[in-house]
């Protein structure tokens, strides 16, 4: 768990795209470093990283070395490898726990190195990697890409490949400090590098096989890196927790504040580990060469596994120890802190399959964050196996309500069952004839099997999940099943039978009096096609009723949080909509229906949404 500390912003290379351009005449006072050294410790850090500017000209270097090697931490530097070329710096260095090294190179050949940092550094940064390399260390070499050396990616590969043991980023530049001021200069289309980019990595690995330098991408989109996905690397997946600038006075999250995801990634099932767009990009070039997709499944829940407890015995009348440690080292959406009784307890969050903004707006928005009771790798009955958390009243007036993670106890009211009566209710009050689409899970069978046995309904349940359909007709034999997909409803062909597949015969001219989406909603690929085709089948003066979940969060012990994540359970997911997002869609595809009911989701309820449609007769007014 990493600390990154800015220990000043003056460097020995003149990268034209530096971010600190405007700022390279500020450095740190050692007393303020060593103080950040030990507020990195005491907030649970195993490790400080010293950046910059470049951190490794400070001749208090190797001091704040052994200051946290005597904490008991590790010690990493970003780099720009040139006083690493003395190896007995390196070799001091590593003697003080320097574990880890993020180091700058920009080209296979002095010329473009040369160019791209306008020093003479070529040979001290290639001597450090020789210096590094072979010595146990986590060991990262970081390539920004501009207009510069774009079209020479290619050398660099060819020149790293000695270096077995590291692992080789190319990152878009950020327009920030000399990347903002020389923007028009340095800055290539974002679909360009990514091509750029993604050949250099097939060469690498072609050339360097299993025993070779491994290859990464960063700060692009992942659209754009198809089948590479799994390669993304930012802070996060090098396990930073917080970073600290000069003249600030404590930590804060790292987070991905400069970039944004514009509206064309609404829906995108990438959306939660892709880093979006550079605000400074996307203010000039716009959203134009992404390329979102939809048609991949994506995680519809996460975890918060316990890390430490905070405290064994606070009662409520002492000071709240979020804002007496201090509020801002803590992450709004990551990080969940949980009182019960006198004692606090903190959980983090480490997934990608979600960004930063989706889970804040899950934990703090909607307040959708749960305690697992349950000993199952996932939760399978939530009113048993779930207990809804709320903020606690101590946060109550607190002055920095909203930039806090937030203090959370258990909620007394079982959500769940209170929010689902009303679709009970109207199931149980059903007549004539009802499609029930996405059905397998049958989570509502046992008030439509008694309807389905009083003919009072006469009931299509349509899946493809042949063993699933199998149970239905188990408990409910007077069901109709047909094991398809929503395709069939496109279908006009006659003579569906209970065993028929997805490429067997079609509904014909059938329509019906109710349609049904119960919790599958989320589950469609294609939900305005689905919703068009469904609107023409539904009778005059009939009902859809649309049931489902948004995503949610549950803080479990370290035990569940790995059972949960070694589940060999696949994605179902295509979207995790709310009401509002899924009236829209169906909106866009049926003009003719009508809004009757909605259920929306907020920190006072479950995960659970509802909407209930009606096709008016002919004449019937709009309302």
């Amino acid at each position: 768990m990493k600390a990154l500390i800015k220990v000043g912003y003056s460097c020995n290379d003149h990268c034209s795209f530096c971010h600190t351009l405007e700022v390279r005449h500020i450095d740190g006072e050692v007393a303020e470093i060593d103080r950040k050294i030990r507020r990195a410790a005491a907030l649970g850090h195993s490790m400080i990283v010293l950046s910059g500017g470049e951190p490794t000209i400070r001749p208090e270097l190797t001091h704040w070395a052994r200051l946290s090697a005597s904490l008991g931490l590790d010690f990493g530097l970003v780099t720009n490898g040139r006083m690493l070329s003395y190896g007995a710096l390196v070799d001091e260095l590593i003697d003080l726990r320097l574990r880890y090294v993020y180091l700058s190179l920009h080209g296979g050949s002095a010329k473009i190195h040369n160019l791209m940092v306008r020093s003479d550094a070529f040979e001290q940064t290639y001597g450090a990697l020789d210096n590094l390399s072979g010595r146990g260390l986590d060991l990262h070499i970081n390539c920004v890409v501009t207009t510069r050396n774009v079209e020479h990616l290619r050398p660099l590969v060819d020149s790293v490949l000695p270096y077995a043991d590291a692992t080789v980023k190319f990152s878009m530049v950020e327009p920030k400090g000399g990347g903002s001021r020389l923007f028009d200069h340095l800055m290539p289309p974002v679909a360009k590098v990514a091509a750029k980019v993604a050949e250099a990595i097939e060469y690498g690995q072609a050339k360097a096989g299993q025993t070779g330098p491994r290859f990464r991408h960063g700060a692009l989109p992942l659209c754009l890196m198809p089948g590479k996905e799994g390669l993304f690397d930012d802070l996060k997946t090098h396990a930073y927790r917080t970073m600290v600038e000069i003249g600030e006075a404590d930590f804060f999250p790292v987070d991905d504040d400069n970039k944004l995801h514009p509206p064309v990634c609404d829906g995108c099932s990438m959306r939660g580990p892709c880093p979006g767009l550079y605000r400074g990009y996307h203010e000039v070039f716009g959203a134009g060469e992404l390329r979102p997709t939809r048609a991949r499944p994506r995680s519809n829940s996460f975890n918060y596994v316990y890390e430490a407890m905070v405290t064994e015995a606070a009662s409520p009348q002492q000071p709240c120890p979020i804002l007496s440690d201090g509020v801002s080292p803590w992450d709004r959406g990551r990080d969940l802190l949980i009182e019960h009784g006198a004692r606090i307890a903190r959980y983090r969050a480490e997934t990608r399959d979600f960004s930063d903004a989706e889970l804040v707006e899950i934990k703090l928005g909607t307040g959708q964050i749960y305690v697992d009771i349950s000993r199952k790798p996932a939760p399978d009955d939530f009113a048993r196996d779930l207990v809804k958390l709320r903020r606690s009243p101590r946060c109550d007036g607190c002055p920095v309500y909203e930039n806090c993670t937030g203090l959370f106890t258990p909620s007394e009211v079982e959500v769940f069952h209170r929010d689902d009566a009303p679709v009970r209710a109207h199931l149980r009050a059903l007549t004539g004839e009802v499609i029930d689409l996405g059905c397998g899970e049958a989570p509502y069978l046992g008030e439509l099997a008694p309807r389905i046995a009083s003919a009072a309904i006469s009931y299509l349940g349509v899946d493809p999940d042949r063993a699933a359909l199998a149970e239905i007709g188990r408990r409910a034999p007077g069901a109709e099943l047909l094991c398809a997909t929503a395709a069939v409803l496109e279908d006009r062909r006659e003579g569906a039978e209970a065993d028929d597949s997805a490429s067997g015969a079609g509904l014909g001219e059938r329509t019906f009096d109710h349609a049904l989406i119960l919790r599958a909603w989320n589950h469609i690929p294609d939900p305005v096609a689905v919703i068009r085709a469904l609107a023409r089948r539904l009778r005059p003066g009939g009902t859809l009723l649309i049931v489902d979940n948004v995503a949610f969060g549950l803080a479990r012990t370290v035990a569940q949080g790995r059972r949960g994540e070694a589940s060999s359970a696949a994605f179902e997911h295509f979207r995790n909509d709310d009401a509002a997002s899924a009236a829209a869609l169906v909106e866009a595809a049926a003009t003719d229906l009508v809004e009757q009911a909605r259920g929306e989701v907020g920190r006072a309820t479950s995960n659970q949404w509802t909407l209930l449609y009606r096709r008016p007769h002919t004449g019937d007014a709009a309302a």
